[in-house]
Order: structure tokens, then sequence, then C-alpha cells
């Protein structure tokens, strides 16, 4: 749901962890998961000052917005069950 406030803006794995108080050990694999399962598009930002290496863009793909978007409305319908409608299967 992080990815799906602003849906087309790449965002850092880093800037996710914030976000969202998770450790990358948490993060990282769930956004590799995501990404092998193709609800995440995945680019290396190459526009780096001198002496950073290059970072891991994120960002939601059409069928992942699709599945931001169901999950959002079934959370809205009936919070306690809103996982249950399709992430078992994404």
């Amino acid at each position: 749901m992080a990815l799906a406030h602003e849906p087309s803006t790449w965002r850092y794995g880093y800037e996710l962890c914030r976000q969202l108080g998770l450790k990358p050990g948490s993060l990282y694999p769930i956004l590799v998961r995501l990404a092998d399962r193709g609800l995440l598009e995945t680019a290396w930002d190459n526009d780096v000052p001198a002496g950073r290496p290059p970072r891991h863009l994120y960002r939601l793909t059409g069928a992942g917005r699709a599945l931001a978007t169901e999950l959002a409305a079934a959370a809205a319908a009936s919070p306690s069950s809103a996982l249950k409608v399709r992430w078992q299967g994404a």
C-alpha cells in the first residue's frame, strides 16, 4: 500500500524501510517476491553522486496497482478479512 500512494513514482527500498518501520532484511525479500510475481517493476538508479553505489528503485506494475486497489477496497469493506482477499494467490 505504501507504493500505491504514488504508483507511478519510483521509490528506494531504504525509503520504504523508513516509511514502514521495517528492517531491510525483512523488506527486501518481500520486494523481490513482489517483483518475481510481476507486481513490481525494478530498475537501477545510476544517476548517483560520485562514490555512492547505484541503488535499486521500485514501483508498482499495472497488476500491482490492481491488486493494491482490490486490497484497499476489501479493507474498507471488512478490515479484518482484507488481507485474505487475494494476497494468498499474489
